[in-house]
């Protein structure tokens, strides 16, 4: 191994090691912000209500069905030499499409009218992060992306599944209510994994590492804010 193999190398390792710094301190700020969120807090005191929950699936079943049509545009502008995320969002593209129908299945079995579900539209929050998603998967190697997953599927991987479990703490949920939850749990953290795994690779430089925090702190504080939003 030559003298400039090792420097590159290490330069390699050095962006990924700040990346994940930065990151993590994105990730602890989005914390605190969602231990704001009045139906977040309502959870966690136990005061929550039946029509939260109907509320808080409403909501995010107007974003959640936008998820796979974002990231497949976001494939079809990765160029050749960026093969390895083209792959990887095509691959996302599929495993997303469907969990929207999950949302969907939760939101009738504690008697929401699917018909009104289907017809509902996006808050402010969701109408602000969908936008913004599409938007950026637009351009040309839309790297940045990377950080958005890093929130979406973090949220999936830490939070829902301990949601869920609080939901059915304090409303008698059954599995079957809460299932879009549960599955992101298992899901969200295979996809965490496959994305640490291209963020530590010595694939991404330092500007698309800066690309990946700017788009994670603009995803953090619109994820938050469609939570803030519900029903506006």
């Amino acid at each position: 191994m030559t003298t400039d193999t090792i420097s590159t190398a290490d330069a390699a390792a050095s962006v990924a090691d700040s990346l994940a710094d930065r990151l993590a301190d994105v990730w602890v700020e989005l914390e605190e912000r969602l231990d704001r969120v009045p139906v977040l807090s309502r959870l966690a005191e136990g005061t929550v209500t039946l029509r939260d929950y109907e509320r808080l699936l409403f909501n995010l079943r107007q974003q959640v069905v936008d998820g796979s049509p974002w990231i497949s545009r976001a494939a079809s502008n990765f160029d050749i030499e960026h093969f390895e995320l083209r792959t990887a969002a095509i691959r996302h593209a599929e495993e997303e499409h469907r969990d929207y129908l999950m949302l969907e299945r939760d939101y009738v079995a504690i008697g929401g009218s699917l018909a009104e579900l289907r017809a509902g539209r996006k808050n402010l929050g969701s109408e602000a992060l969908s936008g913004y998603m599409f938007h950026y998967a637009d351009r040309s190697n839309p790297t940045g992306l990377l950080g958005a997953m890093f929130i979406i599927e973090g949220l999936g991987a830490k939070r829902a599944a301990g949601w869920a479990e609080r939901f059915q703490e304090v409303l008698g949920l059954a599995d079957n209510q809460v299932h879009f939850m549960q599955y992101h749990q298992e899901a969200d953290s295979e996809h965490t994994g496959a994305l640490e795994a291209i963020l530590t690779s010595g694939i991404i430089d330092e500007s698309a590492a800066d690309e990946i925090v700017r788009c994670a702190q603009v995803v953090a504080r619109l994820y938050a804010l469609q939570l803030e939003e519900l029903d506006n």
